[in-house]
């Protein structure tokens, strides 16, 4: 049984947002899942339109609510073909992160969708710092779409660090392009490199640990899979030297990746704590979607 069974996407009625929406439909008929589209619409803005127009606000925004369903029942008519999912429509008023988070919660949403940029007060909301806040707030899987959905995912990659954060990461994976080209990736550092060169330590003797740290991260790579049930054979294994974050849009620019699938933190304590400074970085300047996972 599919464990995608709730999909949210939540949308600004923007053009980003419609590849945002016909994603959330195509993964909705993929999975045999229920799809919600949510709009919030601003409650400040309401609030000065009410105190520009005075009496006259309540007609006019009872006027621009029902435009704003009429406008996304269209776009789900629009970029939802009829043999897909036929989706909910839900618009409420708010601030946008909490109501976005609260209705994924009221949902419990398997996954929530939103679009890489948008319009207005949105644009904001769903990237940068207020999209790390989204990302800290909701407990939901989730996926922002930066490409048209062409098809289905056909090429995916999957960086890990071994933690239950990443296995995570790789089961959702399989879940949402179970037909895809599954990547694993981890990239390593030999601890305190740079600065062995300082203690004089010599260049064979790095490249000897680098070597040692690189078998290390194979075998626990295929533990990893093993765990998972998972043939090793079945998934590409790559293990690199270097910085996570640049490793991982190198490899998904080199693979023509369609997605990347990472965990929301990573095995550092403190990333425990903070938003994973590599998922960070990942869904910030990645032109492929990005689908965070939660543990």
């Amino acid at each position: 049984m599919s464990r995608i069974r709730t999909i949210l996407a939540a949308t600004d009625l923007s053009d980003p947002a419609r590849q945002a929406v016909a994603r959330a439909g195509l993964l909705a008929a993929e999975r045999e899942a229920e799809l919600e589209l949510l709009h919030v619409a601003e409650r400040g803005l309401l609030d000065d339109l009410r105190a520009l127009l005075g009496q006259k606000s309540s007609t006019v925004t009872e006027k621009l609510l029902d435009d704003i369903r009429s406008a996304m029942q269209a776009l789900a008519d629009e970029v939802i073909p009829p043999t897909q999912a036929t989706p909910a429509i839900h618009l409420t008023i708010g601030n946008v992160l909490v109501e976005i988070a609260d209705r994924a919660d009221a949902l419990d949403a398997s996954l929530l969708v939103v679009g890489a940029h948008g319009a207005g007060f949105v644009e904001q909301a769903l990237l940068g710092s207020t999209a790390e806040r989204l990302l800290r707030k909701t407990r939901h899987p989730l996926l922002v779409v930066r490409r048209p959905a062409a098809g289905p995912y056909r090429r995916v990659l999957v960086p890990v660090d071994f933690s239950a954060w990443s296995r995570e990461a790789l089961r959702l994976a399989l879940e949402i392009a179970p037909q895809a080209e599954i990547t694993v990736l981890h990239a390593y550092l030999v601890p305190f490199e740079s600065k062995l060169r300082l203690a004089g330590v010599n260049e064979g003797e790095i490249l000897q640990y680098r070597a040692e740290a690189q078998d290390k991260a194979r075998h626990a790579m295929r533990r990893m899979l093993t765990a998972l049930e998972l043939d090793p054979e079945d998934v590409q294994r790559v293990v690199v030297h270097g910085d996570a974050a640049p490793s991982i849009l190198l490899q998904a620019e080199k693979d023509q990746t369609d997605l990347i699938v990472m965990g929301k933190h990573g095995n550092s304590p403190l990333e425990e704590l903070l938003l994973g400074s590599t998922t960070k970085h990942v869904l910030a300047e990645s032109p492929m979607d990005v689908l965070t996972a939660y543990r």
